[in-house]
């Protein structure tokens, strides 16, 4: 904890508190840690309770050093320049071209080069040290969080914010955030190896204590920080935190760095032969010399680039060899330096420490859009999502369910009213009605509508034993806590688990009163798990002695495991029967027709015997021979915003797939008000319509080759498990989709994994799954993940612009330099048309700044009506490629021609002696067609800065909707105003180079110019109209590709699923591997 108040470290006693208690944790009844620490274990701390500790007692953090160091970026900037180490590959040629021009005696192009150095140092510090602190902003933003109660309420709070008397819940996957003793644990077990090196799972006891001396590994009642909890849930009070915890003792051990060298292969007698020396100190060096070029470290688009200034440096090699050839490799003085600066012509400056910079600002908007990025290679991937494998609760719907029709076979169906308050079971009337959903007909609004007779519950429990043994179930098998608290009611958990239990607490059946009042201790649980997708608790009656096995699940699972049904009112439970399940299946298709999700519930007396301590019951045998006691039928909304944000994702080319453990029929529901599905169902055979929405068993029951003979994959996956969605992943990329995968729970970490972007909750995930994903959502929105699709493609359309933009600039230096070489003077030497330091200037002028500037670029109108970029092609599609070398050659030509038509259009065409030296009248004209040149050049590349905002539309035109036709461009210049300012100064600077004596004639051997500014004038204009033309006919030319490609544009729902409408087709042929169905390979 780096801004802890309290003692020092080494005073810390083992199993204490950041405040000393009266005992360790440990050693102290869990009631007395709560009594000490001042903790509240119904409704946790307050808000202004939980601030006032963290200035107390600090951020629960590992001490890992003072952050951020301005002094140490600094120093390394210096040394990153002296030593030759820099990322950015033109500071290397920098540093190689000063040395050249001060080995000849060139002091004032040394000295220019030198202060470019300088200036690098400077932008290189101030963009190190932004960049350094948004990631470090952003490294707290994707740490582990945990569930706090807070005033009643179950938050997630960055685990840096939780404090000494927190109350914390755990379950399986969470990493525990602090060090907790434990107030409850059920079937709770830790991986504790970090901390001991026990490699088993231990199992802990909240209601034991132990002597305070007891070894940290024998302390059954506490949960330590850093360990992964592998089974069960727990809820305790947070004793001690950040360096105060037990693995803050040893965290310089988890501070340990990784090794700079190879190791040496040894065979198992641990000798090894010379060669796997020289061996191992090869690939060190490789390594070393990979890390100086930039090839192996970073993004994949960082090395990429990398490799690409290695292969321009070797143009540039080749670009001065020819200014040495092309003048007989004299050994001038002059000719030398300007193979020099003709070679940095061509080394795009900036190039890596833009896109760095760019992928930086990127990630603190995505922040700010509720995404937050954990690996940088996903910003590159994201442009390229063609598909979205999405949950369905609390992604696509709001996460806030309510119980709205409950089913016992032997009395009919309970409905509930219209509720202001999800969490308040007074609000909302109670009605019964004997009909069974399935006679009650297809409701199509979920605001209350009754069902029959409302009636107070005391009327409706009356002699009513189905309906009790129903409540029991419902209540018992269920996790979550609703209260009512002095600001009205809350409820903590699950949001399924937590509206059945307002529905039961309607009935006056709350968890809490029936454990306290009546007498229900709990035995055993068995947590929900997505295989079985079911859960159980095994409670005894202590009033009856009775033992009791209570059940709930996914309705399929659970008549599987029942063996007996109460089906007419006041019978005995009979044999559940095929037609039973018959009716059962049809009730709860009625329901899930409604939108609604449907478990069933069920129980047992159990007669076996208890398990002896340290051992497990038989999951298998406790779930066997049920009572079904009836279903359940829970809403959970659409997000407001879901189908809006699904049918973008639709215009952009993105197909959405909805995986999800419901019922089909839920599923279905919930996908057509969203959009997934086709609303008109009426076009689709049967058969496709099976194919559209399908279960996991059907999907999992086809091989591979089957998958990829269905013309589509499925667009729902109901009752989806774990391995469903890792198949559903692979199917895609067999297809040669680019997938995204949401997830949440620890079982969904293969499918983030094998997904090319995997899509973490920031609210319901675990931290096994946030540590598996690539980005993570902070809440939990399908919105969200639009969102960073559409930050991701931008951030690509503004690294294919500055890369276009300085590529294209080196182009038209590099030409402008070797073409001009044909110009030679009296004595045979080529006189060139610009000289060193202008060269200099315009790589540093016209590139860095402005090129951050389209890096920051906000997204074109059009972003999200394109289809998804092609990651194979990356940046340098065609268009790319052939766009730098029009606009390099266009570029080159008009500098060219300025230079021509003042040398010998409006002067005598003499080209002097010495012109390249020093100004004297002879060379007067030169001069001057220098500075023209010069001017030229850095107003091309300044206007083309502009002009690649958008690399198809009109510079004047940039907007389509807008009705400003003349004047809407100003208004786009100035949209981006770090791009404005740095244009503005690129043009500011030009005039001091021109008209301040000996810095015009000595440095930049130029002359001020006056009757030229007219040609410059004729140039920019001839620029525009060409640069102008060029886009003109590529629009033209993607328009009739478009046309073309398209024929007859259909609607939106008719081209998203195309696919599908085709009448006749008979999935039954893709399962069977007899039968060849010809099929389209597009997702």
């Amino acid at each position: 904890m780096g801004n802890n108040k309290e003692d020092s470290n080494e005073s810390h006693v083992s199993g204490q508190a950041n405040k000393p208690l009266s005992l360790p944790a440990h050693a102290l009844p869990y009631h007395a840690v709560s009594e000490e620490l001042g903790a509240n274990v119904q409704d946790g701390l307050t808000a202004a309770d939980a601030k006032s500790r963290l200035e107390e007692y600090g951020r629960n953090e590992l001490d890992d050093g003072p952050g951020v160091q301005p002094a140490k970026i600094l120093v390394r900037q210096i040394a990153n320049a002296m030593m030759l180490v820099s990322l950015t590959f033109d500071n290397h040629v920098l540093i190689m071209a000063m040395a050249v021009s001060f080995g000849i005696s060139s002091y004032i192009e040394g000295g220019v080069i030198a202060a470019v150095i300088i200036l690098n140092i400077v932008v290189g510090f101030f963009q190190e040290f932004n960049a350094e602190k948004t990631m470090d902003s952003l490294r707290s933003l994707s740490s582990p969080t945990a569930v706090a109660i807070r005033s009643g309420n179950a938050e997630v709070v960055p685990t840096a914010e939780i404090v000494p008397g927190d109350m914390v819940e755990l379950k399986t996957g969470d990493t525990v955030p602090a060090d907790i003793r434990l107030l409850e644990a059920v079937n709770f077990e830790t991986d504790e190896a970090l901390l001991t090196g026990e490699s088993l799972p231990v199992q802990k006891d909240a209601e034991a204590t132990f002597n305070p001396d007891t070894g940290a590994g024998d302390r059954l009642n506490v949960a330590f920080s850093s360990s992964t909890i592998t089974k069960g849930r727990a809820r305790g009070i947070v004793f001690a935190t950040g360096m105060k915890t037990e693995i803050g003792s040893i965290a310089a051990a988890l501070r340990a760095t990784g090794r700079k060298y190879r190791p040496v292969k040894r065979k198992p007698d641990g000798s090894a032969g010379a060669h796997r020396y020289a061996e191992a100190w090869g690939l060190t060096a490789g390594d070393f010399i990979g890390h100086f070029l930039g090839v192996n470290v970073g993004t994949p688009l960082q090395r990429k680039l990398s490799k690409l200034a290695i292969l321009l440096f070797g143009i540039a090699v080749v670009c001065a060899i020819i200014v040495l050839a092309a003048n007989d490799f004299s050994n001038n003085r002059e000719v030398i330096i300007y193979a020099v600066a003709t070679g940095l012509s061509m080394i795009p400056a900036c190039l890596v420490v833009v896109l760095t910079i760019t992928m930086a600002a990127g990630t603190k908007r995505m922040v700010q859009r509720h995404v937050i990025v954990r690996k940088l290679d996903s910003l590159e991937a994201l442009g390229a999502v063609t598909d979205i494998c999405s949950d369905k609760t609390g992604t696509l719907t709001q996460g806030k369910m309510v119980a709205k029709r409950a089913w016992i076979p032997s009395k009919g169906t309970y409905s509930v009213g219209t509720s202001v308050n999800p969490f308040d079971p007074t609000q909302g009337d109670l009605s019964h009605s004997d009909a069974p959903p399935i006679a009650l007909g297809v409701r199509s609004e979920h605001d209350g509508d009754q069902e029959g007779d409302v009636m107070p519950y005391e009327e409706l429990l009356k002699d009513n034993l189905p309906l009790q043994d129903y409540l029991n179930a419902a209540s018992l098998a269920n996790l979550a806590n609703v209260h009512e608290s002095a600001d009205g009611w809350k409820g903590r958990g699950d949001p399924t688990e937590v509206a059945i239990q307002v529905f039961v607490s309607r009935f006056n059946c709350n968890r809490q009163r029936l454990t306290k009042e009546e007498s229900w201790g709990q035995v055993a649980e068995f947590p929900f798990d997505s295989d079985v997708k079911k859960m159980s608790v095994i409670f005894e009656n202590k009033s009856t002695g009775k033992t009791w096995v209570f059940t709930k699940g996914a309705v399929e699972r659970i008549i599987d495991s029942c063996k007996f049904v109460t089906w007419e009112l006041g019978s005995e439970p009979t044999h559940m029967n095929t037609e039973h399940r018959d009716q059962i299946l049809q009730n709860m298709e009625a329901l899930a027709a409604q939108g609604l999700r449907v478990l069933a519930l069920a129980s047992k007396i159990y007669q076996g015997e208890k398990a002896a301590s340290g051992e497990e019951y038989d999951r298998n045998v406790i779930e066997s021979d049920l009572t079904f006691h009836g279903l359940i039928g829970l809403y959970d909304p659409p997000r407001v915003e879901s189908a809006g944000a699904v049918k973008q994702c639709h215009q952009a080319g993105v197909s959405v797939h909805m995986l999800t453990g419901d019922h089909p029929g839920t599923a279905k529901a919930i996908a057509a008000q969203v959009g997934i599905v086709p609303r008109n169902a009426q076009a689709i055979s049967k058969d496709v319509a099976d194919s559209i929405v399908m279960t996991a068993s059907s999907f999992d029951k086809l091989s591979d080759d089957d998958i990829d003979r269905l013309p589509a994959l499925p667009l729902v996956i109901a009752r989806c498990s774990p391995n469903t969605k890792v198949r559903m992943v692979d199917a895609l990329h067999r297809r040669g989709a680019f997938a995204a995968m949401t997830g949440d729970g620890v079982n969904d970490s293969p499918s983030l994994k094998r997904a090319d972007v995997g899509i973490a909750m920031g609210q319901a995930g675990s931290d096994v799954a946030k540590d598996a994903s690539d980005i993570v959502l902070t809440d939990d929105n399908f919105a969200s993940i639009l969102n960073a699709i559409e930050e991701g493609r931008r951030m690509f359309d503004n690294i294919q612009k500055f890369v276009l933009h300085l590529l294209s600039e080196n182009i038209a230096q590099a030409c402008t330099l070797l073409i001009g070489l044909a110009f030679k003077d009296s004595t045979g030497l080529s006189v060139f048309p610009l000289a060193p330091v202008e060269i200099l200037w315009v790589i540093m002028i016209t590139s860095g700044m402005p090129d951050m500037g389209l890096g920051v670029e906000r997204a074109a109108p059009d972003i999200m009506s394109r289809p998804p970029q092609s990651l194979k092609t990356g940046i340098f599609t065609m268009e790319i490629m052939i766009d730098i070398l029009v606009y390099g050659f266009w570029m080159a030509a008009l500098c060219l021609s300025a230079f021509a038509i003042v040398l010998f259009g409006f002067g005598d065409g003499d080209l002097g002696q010495g012109c390249n030296d020093s100004y004297s009248d002879r060379c007067d004209t030169v001069f001057r067609a220098r500075a023209t040149t010069f001017v030229c050049l850095t107003w091309f590349a300044l206007f083309l800065a502009w002009e690649m905002v958008n690399m198809r539309r009109s510079f004047f035109r940039m907007q389509p909707g807008s009705k400003k036709y003349f004047t809407q461009w100003m208004y786009d210049v100035w949209e981006n105003q770090f791009l404005f300012w740095a244009v503005i100064a690129g043009f500011v600077t030009i005039f001091p180079t021109l008209y301040i004596p000996v810095i015009n004639h000595v440095v930049f051997k130029h002359e001020g110019i006056s009757w030229e500014w007219g040609i410059v004038f004729v140039e920019a204009i001839l620029f525009f109209a060409g640069v102008e033309a060029w886009k003109w006919a590529k629009r033209i030319y993607f328009r009739r590709q478009a046309r073309k490609g398209l024929g007859k544009v259909p609607d939106l729902e008719s081209k998203v699923f195309e696919n599908y409408m085709v009448q006749g087709f008979e999935s039954s042929e893709a399962a069977d591997p007899e039968k060849k169905v010809d099929v389209d390979n597009s997702s």
